[in-house]
C-alpha cells in the first residue's frame, strides 16, 4: 500500500476540527519527506523528531519518498499533536518490516499526542475537544497519551485509549489486545470531584457583607466590594464558589474544554467539575484577561467560565484592561480575531471586584486616619468608567472585623445551607426564563423581561420613588434595584415583588450616591 490516511483533530478556539493525516509513499529513488497542509514551526519540525522516534522504537518506514498532507489544506495546524499520526501513518506503509495492522484499523478511530526521541508519548492539550470531535464523526475509538485517558473519557459513546510510547499504539492497531480501554465511572467521578477544602462558615462576622453576597450568587448579579485592607474581602471572594450551585455535567464538560485548550488539565485530575475561580493581578494585560496571542487561547474571562471572576484591588487595573471586560459582560462570550481566523471563547461568569474606600485604604475607618486629601479620593475613584460600574448590579460596603466578633466561638452557616437557597433562587428564575434563550438568571434580563417580572405594587412604587429622589439614583440605578428586588423575592420563594425587597435593595446602590454621584 502507497497512500495511508490517519484521522486526527486540530483544536480551533474550544472546539476541535477533523483533520486527515495522508501519508504517501512514492517510487523508489532518494528519501525525501515533504509535509504539506499549512503547518506552523512546530508541526514542521515534527518530522525531525517522528523519525528519530520511530527508529528508537524499533520500527521502519518505506525507503523512498514520502509525501504527508494535513487535510484540509485551507486550516491552519499548529502544535505537536500530529506527531503520533504522521508516525503510525508512516510505518504502516512498510508493513512487512513492523507486521501488518489489523483491517481497518485506521479508518475507525483517530489519534492525537506528541512524540518524545524515544518513543514515549507525551500529554498534549485539548485532548477531550478532540474526543467529542471524533465521536461527532462517528469513530469508535480515540489514541491519546496516557496523561490524557481520564480527560478524553468522559466522552460516552467512544472507547479511549491511553498508550504510553509509540510502539504500544503500533501494536494495539496491530490486534494486539493487551491494551484495554480507558473505563471510567462517570457520575462516581464527578461526584468526588464536586468537593471545595473552603467554607463560608470559617468567615467570622460579616453577615451583611455575606447576605449581599449570597443575594448576587442567588441571582447571576456582578457585586462591588469596599472596605478596608484586612476585612475579609478576599477571603468571602474565594467562598463564593462553594455557594453556587454545583455544575451540571455539560457545564462540566463546557469548562473542562477551555481548561484543557488552554493546558491547564493535569493526567491525575482529568475534570474540572467545581466551579473556577479565577482572579488575576491587577497588572495582567489585555490579552492575558480577554485572550489572544497570535492563535488565540482563552483568557482569564474564559477560564472563568461558569465560575467566579475576581478583581482585587480594582482601580489598580489599567482602564484599557478593564474596558475589555464589556464584551463578556454583556454577551456571555469573546470573539478574538486574528490572521489566522475568528475565535470565540464562552465566558459566562459573574464578576467579583473589591475595592479600597481611598489610595491608603482607611476613609471611614473607625481606627486609622485617612491621610488622603479630596483630590487623591477623587482620581483613585475615577479609574473606574461608568460603562462598567452600569454592569455592577450590587455595591456593598465591608467593615472592619472588631475582637470579639473574631474570638467568637459562635460558628456561622455553612456553605451547604447557603448554597440550597441559591440552588432553589436560580431553579425558579430557569424556569421563569425557560421560552428565553440565553436569559438564565435575573441579572440577563432586558427591559421587556425586567417591565413584565418585576411589576411593584403601590407601596414598593413610591418606596422606589423616594428613593431614587433622595439619594439621586440614575436611571441605571433604578433597573439594578428592580432586578435585585427580583432576586430577594426569589430567594423568599414569593412570586411578587414587595416592599421589603425593594428597601434592601436599595441598600446595596448607596454607592451610587455616595461614590460616583
Amino acid at each position: 500500500m502507497s497512500l495511508v490516511c490517519v484521522y486526527s483533530g486540530s483544536v480551533h478556539g474550544v472546539e476541535a476540527v477533523p483533520v486527515e493525516v495522508e501519508v504517501n509513499s512514492g517510487e523508489a529513488g532518494k528519501l525525501d519527506i515533504k509535509l504539506v497542509g499549512l503547518p506552523d514551526a512546530a508541526v514542521r519540525e515534527s518530522i525531525d523528531r517522528v523519525i528519530t522516534a520511530i527508529r528508537n522504537s524499533g520500527l521502519r518506514w518505506p525507503n523512498t519518498p514520502i509525501t504527508i498532507n494535513l487535510a484540509p489544506a485551507d486550516l491552519r495546524k499548529e502544535g505537536p499533536s500530529f506527531d503520533l499520526p504522521i508516525a503510525i501513518g508512516m510505518v504502516s506503509l512498510a508493513p512487512d518490516r513492523n507486521g501488518a495492522l489489523t483491517d481497518g484499523a485506521l479508518q475507525k478511530c483517530a489519534m492525537v499526542g506528541e512524540l518524545a526521541l524515544d518513543g514515549r508519548l507525551r500529554a498534549i492539550k485539548g485532548a477531550l475537544p478532540v474526543a467529542l470531535q471524533a465521536r461527532q464523526q462517528g469513530l469508535r475509538a480515540l489514541i491519546v497519551p496516557k496523561e490524557n485517558a481520564v480527560e478524553a473519557s468522559i466522552v460516552e459513546g467512544i472507547y479511549v485509549y491511553g498508550v504510553e510510547t509509540l510502539l504500544d499504539a503500533y501494536r494495539l492497531l496491530a490486534g494486539d489486545g493487551h491494551i484495554k480501554p480507558e473505563k471510567l465511572d462517570r457520575d462516581a467521578f464527578f461526584r468526588t470531584k464536586q468537593q471545595y477544602s473552603i467554607d463560608f462558615s470559617e468567615v467570622k462576622g460579616q453577615l451583611h457583607t455575606k447576605r449581599a453576597l449570597e443575594v448576587a450568587m442567588a441571582g447571576g448579579h456582578n457585586i462591588l466590594m469596599l472596605g478596608s485592607p484586612g476585612t475579609g474581602k478576599s477571603m468571602l471572594a474565594k467562598r463564593l464558589v462553594t455557594i453556587l450551585p454545583p455544575m451540571t455535567e455539560e457545564e462540566a464538560i463546557e469548562t473542562t474544554k477551555i481548561h484543557s485548550v488552554a493546558g491547564l488539565i493535569d493526567g491525575k485530575g482529568g475534570f474540572v467539575a467545581t466551579r473556577p475561580f479565577r482572579s488575576p493581578h491587577h497588572t495582567i494585560s489585555d490579552v492575558g484577561l480577554l485572550g489572544g496571542s497570535s492563535m488565540p487561547s482563552p483568557g482569564e474571562v474564559s477560564l472563568a467560565h461558569n465560575g467566579i471572576l475576581f478583581l482585587d484591588e480594582l482601580p489598580e487595573f489599567r482602564r484599557s484592561t478593564l474596558e475589555v471586560l464589556r464584551q463578556p459582560l454583556e454577551d456571555g462570550q469573546v470573539t478574538i480575531s486574528r490572521a489566522a481566523g475568528k475565535f470565540t471563547f464562552p465566558s459566562r461568569f459573574s464578576l467579583v471586584a473589591a475595592m479600597n474606600p481611598c489610595p491608603c485604604g482607611y476613609l471611614g475607618d473607625p481606627a486609622r486616619e485617612c491621610r488622603c486629601s479630596p483630590g487623591q479620593i477623587e482620581k483613585y475613584r475615577q479609574r473606574i468608567s461608568g460603562p462598567l460600574l452600569d454592569r455592577i448590579d450590587l455595591h456593598v460596603e465591608v467593615p472592619a472585623i472588631d475582637y470579639r466578633e473574631l474570638r467568637s466561638k459562635a460558628v456561622g452557616e455553612t456553605s451547604e445551607v447557603i448554597r440550597e437557597r441559591v440552588t432553589a433562587a436560580r431553579a425558579i428564575q430557569l424556569a421563569r426564563f425557560a421560552s428565553n434563550p440565553g436569559v438564565l438568571c435575573n441579572a440577563d434580563m432586558g427591559s421587556r423581561l425586567l417591565a413584565k417580572h418585576c411589576v411593584l405594587d403601590a407601596t414598593s412604587e413610591r418606596t422606589l420613588e423616594q428613593a431614587m429622589d433622595a439619594l439621586h439614583l440614575s436611571a441605571r440605578a433604578h433597573d439594578r434595584i428592580l432586578k435585585v428586588a427580583r432576586t430577594l423575592a426569589d430567594l423568599d420563594g414569593d412570586m411578587s415583588i414587595r416592599e421589603t425587597h425593594v428597601l434592601e435593595a436599595i441598600q446595596y446602590r448607596s454607592l451610587d450616591r455616595s461614590l460616583w454621584n
